[in-house]
């Protein structure tokens, strides 16, 4: 069975643009909640959800370690959708595995929907840090609680919050997710200020914008947010204007160069915010000369 390669994987496999050169290692499969109405990635009938086996994960630790080429790992990401819905235990033995079979990795992050950490305190996440647990990339999508509602995120501002606020006093870095255009025309406004809100009330050391997209029809979401109308590019760029012009962050890595984005915006925050600010501008004003992604390139 792991004769050749130790890890079981079931497609399609997800996961940050940032984690590109790491190791995936499932620890569940699909996502726990897999309500929103927005997205597509754990549909598919093979992804519902369930937890790993525990032996069989750490059966694939030890015997992937006893391979050569895995000396050269050095960040580990734990799938699929929301690792950390797993009791800290089991998450703590995974970690020791991994520090025991790939002594060479310097960084474990994973997925984490902000109900995962309700029950967890920030003493028991701080043993997830202490014991290699360096990132964790939330989908916050929104702050505003209307939106989050349309949408069945299942989660509000406040839940948020809360989750960010426990992951930073444990000393695990966040990755914040927010999607430009989740609000429609009708919401656009509320959804970039709250937001901007929620990332200015959390200070997350790296901020993230994706546009929100269908690539098999929008449906789900018209189900639950029926008023739910796209914007246009300059729609799309006028929000993230006002997104960026409330930030006020004190030490964030921001990107959104992600393939669904039409302006490619990256930065460190504060210094670069008004640099960025400028391309959205001069993009809104001149569309036909800025430097915007051409459709057949936007790969979603």
């Amino acid at each position: 069975m792991y004769s050749i390669f130790p890890v079981r994987y079931i497609e399609p496999v997800y996961r940050p643009p940032s984690e590109a050169e790491s190791f995936i290692l499932p620890v569940t499969d699909g996502c726990s909640w897999n309500r929103c109405t927005f997205c597509e990635m754990y549909t598919a009938p093979q992804k519902k959800f369930r937890a790993r086996d525990e032996e069989e994960v750490l059966i694939a630790l030890r015997h992937l370690g006893q391979q050569p080429a895995s000396q050269t790992i050095r960040r580990v990401f734990l799938a699929d959708g929301d690792a950390l819905v797993l009791p800290t235990r089991r998450l703590l033995a995974v970690l020791t595995a991994i520090r025991e079979h790939l002594p060479n990795v310097r960084r474990v992050s994973s997925y984490c929907l902000p109900r995962n950490l309700r029950k967890k305190s920030v003493d028991e996440l701080k043993s997830l840090a202490e014991a290699g647990l360096k990132l964790a990339y939330v989908g916050a999508e929104s702050g505003d609680d209307t939106v989050l509602e349309r949408v069945q995120k299942g989660e509000t501002f406040e839940s948020t919050r809360e989750a960010l606020d426990k992951l930073r006093e444990a000393g695990i870095s966040r990755s914040v997710m927010i999607l430009n255009g989740l609000g429609g025309t009708a919401h656009s406004e509320a959804h970039a200020l709250r937001s901007a809100e929620l990332a200015n009330a959390t200070q997350p050391e790296f901020l993230a914008t994706l546009v929100v997209s269908f690539p098999k029809g929008d449906s789900r979401l018209r189900a639950t947010y029926p008023e739910w109308e796209p914007l246009d590019v300059p729609g799309l760029l006028k929000e993230m204007a006002q997104f960026i012009e409330r930030l006020a962050l004190q030490r964030t890595v921001f990107r959104s160069d992600h393939a669904s984005n039409w302006l490619v915006l990256r930065g460190n925050l504060p210094q670069d915010k008004e640099s960025m600010l400028k391309r959205l501008r001069d993009a809104i004003a001149s569309p036909n000369e800025a430097p915007l992604r051409p459709a057949w390139a936007r790969g979603l």
